[in-house]
């Protein structure tokens, strides 16, 4: 927390807003817009829940191929699902660890050859890296598919300057708890289109139609965020980019830390169009005469109580999606293998790193 959070909470208590509407709504949209240079915003109860909307309002429907990225969180691929549609897996680049181009065109021409040509397209910005955006956008806008960007882990990245999000038709962010910013539970969806998100907010609050009396003429949704997370929110937002500076500091710090070790090599910006959050500072591990591993390290932490993950399993590879289909290139599942999440946090103090300092030393030494 950064400190006024309690303000703007205390605000919708003090006026009897604690309902899914207010003035911590209304402001938090007008935050994220401002920040991501975007003209249209709505808040929602989650990422996911954005993520969902999207999809509808593209006409996703039950049989629809969508083009996704498998090395991802299972609510990418969740939300495809909840329309019936079929998720259609692409594997990652090496430069970005995200949506290869060479396997998105494959994965497009593979559906086209058989008469289906995919609906949509979800790109992840995976642990805050933006994705190679040019040769993706030249891909969807040349084969016309609307392409969701997936920004959930990336609020405040760059790609040649502009936040990521805001590249496609709409974009998406959470604000889980775990997020670089949080509302405890949150998301949005943002978009340069203002029909996009007006239907978005409509469906989202459950889509009543415009009568003294409730008629509704389509299904809606229970999606909308409320005045208290939003309040979270607008609080958190006043602290974004100095927990971007921290994130990134400690990535820095790391890679000093981890210099002397050649077996490791770090999720990195591939060039200076590349501006990553560092949401999470990533590794991977090569083979090693030492026969150090990912998962020596992962236990080896665990052993002084500091908790790291592996990387996302890619979504292929997941036994409820595992059937559908995929075009790989081997690439999400090596870093998969070989990949672990650090401590990254914004809030670790120098004990903290003391701490994490003195277990990798005692492991890798």
């Amino acid at each position: 927390m950064g400190g006024t959070e309690q303000r703007y909470v205390q605000e919708a208590f003090d006026t009897n807003w604690v309902a899914p509407l207010g003035a911590n709504v209304n402001g938090l949209e007008v935050d994220l817009q401002e920040y991501n240079d975007i003209e249209h915003c709505a808040v929602l109860s989650s990422g996911t829940a954005a993520l969902h909307l999207a999809l509808v309002m593209l006409g996703v429907q039950e049989g629809d191929g969508v083009l996704c990225s498998t090395f991802t969180f299972s609510a990418t691929t969740n939300a495809i699902r909840y329309q019936h549609a079929i998720p259609v897996f692409v594997d990652s680049e090496r430069d970005t660890w995200n949506m290869c181009p060479v396997q998105l065109e494959e994965a497009i021409k593979g559906g086209m050859s058989k008469g289906k040509k995919p609906k949509a397209c979800i790109l992840v910005h995976l642990y805050g890296m933006p994705a190679n955006i040019d040769a993706i956008m030249k891909l969807c806008e040349a084969y016309e598919i609307p392409l969701i960007e997936d920004a959930a882990e990336s609020l405040g990245a760059r790609y040649k300057g502009q936040k990521t999000g805001t590249f496609g038709e709409m974009g998406i962010f959470s604000f889980n708890g775990n997020k670089i910013i949080t509302t405890s539970g949150g998301g949005a969806l943002v978009s340069h289109s203002g029909e996009y998100v007006e239907k978005a907010k409509f469906l989202a609050t459950q889509a009543r139609d415009p009568a003294p009396h409730y008629q509704h003429s389509q299904i809606g949704y229970n999606y909308r965020m409320s005045n208290i997370c939003a309040g979270i929110g607008r609080g958190q937002m006043e602290v974004l980019d100095q927990w971007i500076e921290y994130r990134r500091a400690m990535n820095l710090w790391y890679r000093d830390l981890l210099e002397p070790y050649p077996f490791i090599s770090f999720h990195s910006e591939p060039s200076a169009d590349y501006f990553s959050n560092f949401w999470l500072t990533c590794i991977e591990v090569s083979d090693n005469d030492k026969g150090i591993t990912r998962e020596s390290i992962r236990l080896g932490l665990l052993e002084d109580n500091i908790e790291s993950r592996p990387l996302w399993k890619p979504m292929h590879m997941q036994p409820v999606f595992q059937d559908h289909p995929a075009y790989m290139n081997g690439v999400s599942e090596t870093l998969f293998e070989k990949g672990l999440c650090l401590p990254s946090g914004s809030n670790l103090t120098e004990d903290d790193r003391n701490r994490i300092m003195r277990s990798l030393k005692r492991i890798l030494d």
